[in-house]
């Protein structure tokens, strides 16, 4: 730890309701907004635990529970399973193109549409540009939109941070209607190759519950790591 990391300041939040588990109470630790990250910071939190959610870098601090597991994937070794494999191949006919987190009608009315659909009953709801943008479009100079379209029509997005050992999926959304493609899973395998094409060993998906249903397809990208007492340990 550098002497600039040591002089870092966090706070933490009152306890809450747990977006997670019912009935339960959370407690949030976040790094003092006001201080920069740089690539090599931003690594360096993520391989302690924290996660960045726009401007923002946190991490659970609950007093009674630990069931929020920071997870990577550790890309060299993965294998893809008969699903995934389906789930691939299903989806070769998409292009794949890079680009600045940015706002545009295009990308947002997606996000929209996923949000209302998706995730009604989450955080993100109700949608809107300027929650978009506070969330997906903080430009910290390692960050891409990577736009996965079927004959130019924009089917999903995924927002990517470059990290020194990998990189982490922030965010993805994606065409409800396109549900047979399974577009989710195919952006994080897509996600894993990219990992793997430059030559980085991990693929950081955030945090992984074990009782939590919506966190539960996190757990099928195997072999991983989870940070649990402050180390990471394979599974």
């Amino acid at each position: 730890m550098s002497d600039e990391q040591l002089r870092w300041r966090f706070y933490t939040t009152p306890v809450h309701d747990c977006s997670y588990l019912a009935d339960q109470k959370a407690t949030t630790l976040f790094l003092d907004p006001t201080i920069t990250i740089n690539h090599n910071m931003s690594g360096f939190l993520a391989d302690n635990g924290f996660r960045r959610s726009g401007s923002h870098y946190y991490r659970p601090h609950c007093q009674l529970c630990n069931a929020c597991t920071s997870i990577r994937v550790m890309v060299n070794h993965f294998q893809k399973n008969r699903s995934q494999r389906r789930v691939w191949n299903g989806n070769k006919d998409l292009t794949v193109q890079s680009s600045t987190p940015e706002f545009t009608r295009e990308r947002y009315r997606l996000y929209r549409r996923y949000i209302k659909q998706r995730h009604s009953d989450g955080d993100m709801f109700p949608p809107s540009p300027q929650q978009f943008c506070d969330f997906l479009c903080q430009d910290s100079g390692f960050t891409r939109f990577y736009e996965f379209r079927k004959d130019q029509k924009l089917l999903a997005v995924a927002v990517v941070d470059y990290l020194p050992s990998g990189l982490s999926a922030i965010y993805t959304f994606f065409d409800p209607d396109f549900h047979s493609r399974s577009l989710g899973t195919f952006c994080i395998l897509w996600q894993i190759e990219e990992t793997k094409c430059l030559q980085k060993n991990y693929l950081y998906l955030g945090y992984w519950i074990q009782n939590c249903s919506k966190m539960a397809y996190k757990a099928r990208y195997i072999p991983q790591e989870r940070y649990i007492n402050s180390e990471w340990r394979t599974t």
